[in-house]
């Protein structure tokens, strides 16, 4: 069965429910005062009537805590809280958005969904918010291999191309570490690609006795031999070369594959971004291919891992747009 066919994905009820067994394994946690498991659930509450619903509307998933005695619901303190959208479209976007290798645009989930655009939009950036991880990678620990590149992408603001310049100094920069072992990535967004900027962002993200893979850039030079990290190998990409001639594991094509997966997304299926929400949309793109099936996590884990990432993300329209 699908899973978009899910009680929980057409109820409101259901919904409410399945978001609270997932958020709270130990009972219901008020927001106000954090007690747990120390809350009764008020039903039959409706909404003020209104010309749309002259009787009101259920309230689900209303709870009141015996300490503060103050009401909420499990929307509260998360992505949702706030929102007037039904909680059970909320789940059916999540769903969407990781289980589309490549993205899904706002103008599609407005379509499939039945809601507005402006609304289809902010909720594909509160979506991002929770799949954003803000800690260090750790990646390279025991030796192990970290691949690092950068891509362009977009165009920066203020910076206009230089009549006949080569290279992408008036792009939009990021920055990309893969771990080869554990088969994730750790994307940022960065204002230059200078050494300056990209050695710490590596130190505070790579193990210093990793062995690091890069191309020829002259950022990268002189890093190995105990100078930054243990070891270091690259490739010169711009003679044609992609794979060490004597040593097979110096590559950095694991990580290219993954910017041809971003890139095609970016392009093919967001078309233009903004430098404020590049690092969302990175997020994202990070999210799914850490949560792949080549790492045992299917469509559906992916949305239950998005869904447990909800809690204190809140972001408002002001800070999205």
């Amino acid at each position: 069965m699908s899973v978009l066919s899910a009680k929980y994905m057409h109820d409101e009820a259901a919904a409410f429910a399945h978001v609270e067994a997932m958020l709270w394994a130990d009972g219901p946690v008020c927001p106000h005062c954090g007690v747990v498991d120390s809350a009764y659930p008020l039903t039959g509450v409706r909404t003020k009537p209104s010309a749309k619903n002259p009787e009101g509307k259920e309230r689900h998933g209303l709870w009141k805590c015996r300490e503060c005695r103050k009401q909420f619901t499990v929307r509260k303190g998360t992505i949702f809280e706030e929102s007037h959208l039904p909680l059970h479209l909320w789940l059916q976007a999540i769903h969407l958005m990781v289980s589309s290798k490549k993205g899904i645009s706002s103008h599609q989930l407005h379509r499939v969904l039945g809601i507005t655009y402006k609304s289809a939009w902010f909720l594909t950036h509160r979506i991002r918010e929770c799949m954003r991880d803000g800690a260090l990678a750790g990646f390279g620990g025991n030796g192990g291999i970290v691949e690092v590149d950068e891509t362009f992408i977009g165009k920066e603001p203020g910076v206009k191309k230089a009549k006949n310049s080569r290279g992408g100094s008036h792009k939009m920069k990021m920055l990309t570490l893969l771990d080869r072992d554990t088969k994730r990535t750790k994307s940022i967004v960065v204002d230059d690609l200078t050494k300056a900027t990209l050695i710490p962002i590596l130190q505070e993200n790579i193990a210093r006795e990793a062995y690091v893979m890069t191309d020829e850039a002259k950022q990268y030079q002189n890093i190995g031999a105990g100078k930054v990290f243990d070891a270091h190998g690259w490739t010169n990409h711009s003679a044609g070369q992609y794979v060490d001639y004597d040593d097979a594991e110096i590559h950095t094509n694991t990580v290219e594959g993954f910017y041809s997966i971003f890139k095609r997304g970016m392009k093919g299926v967001y078309q233009h971004c903004g430098k404020q929400h590049l690092h969302r949309y990175a997020a994202e793109f990070d999210f799914r291919y850490n949560n792949r099936v080549a790492n045992g996590v299917d469509d559906f884990e992916r949305g239950q891992m998005a869904l447990r990432g909800v809690v204190g993300k809140r972001l408002t329209y002001r800070q999205a747009y």
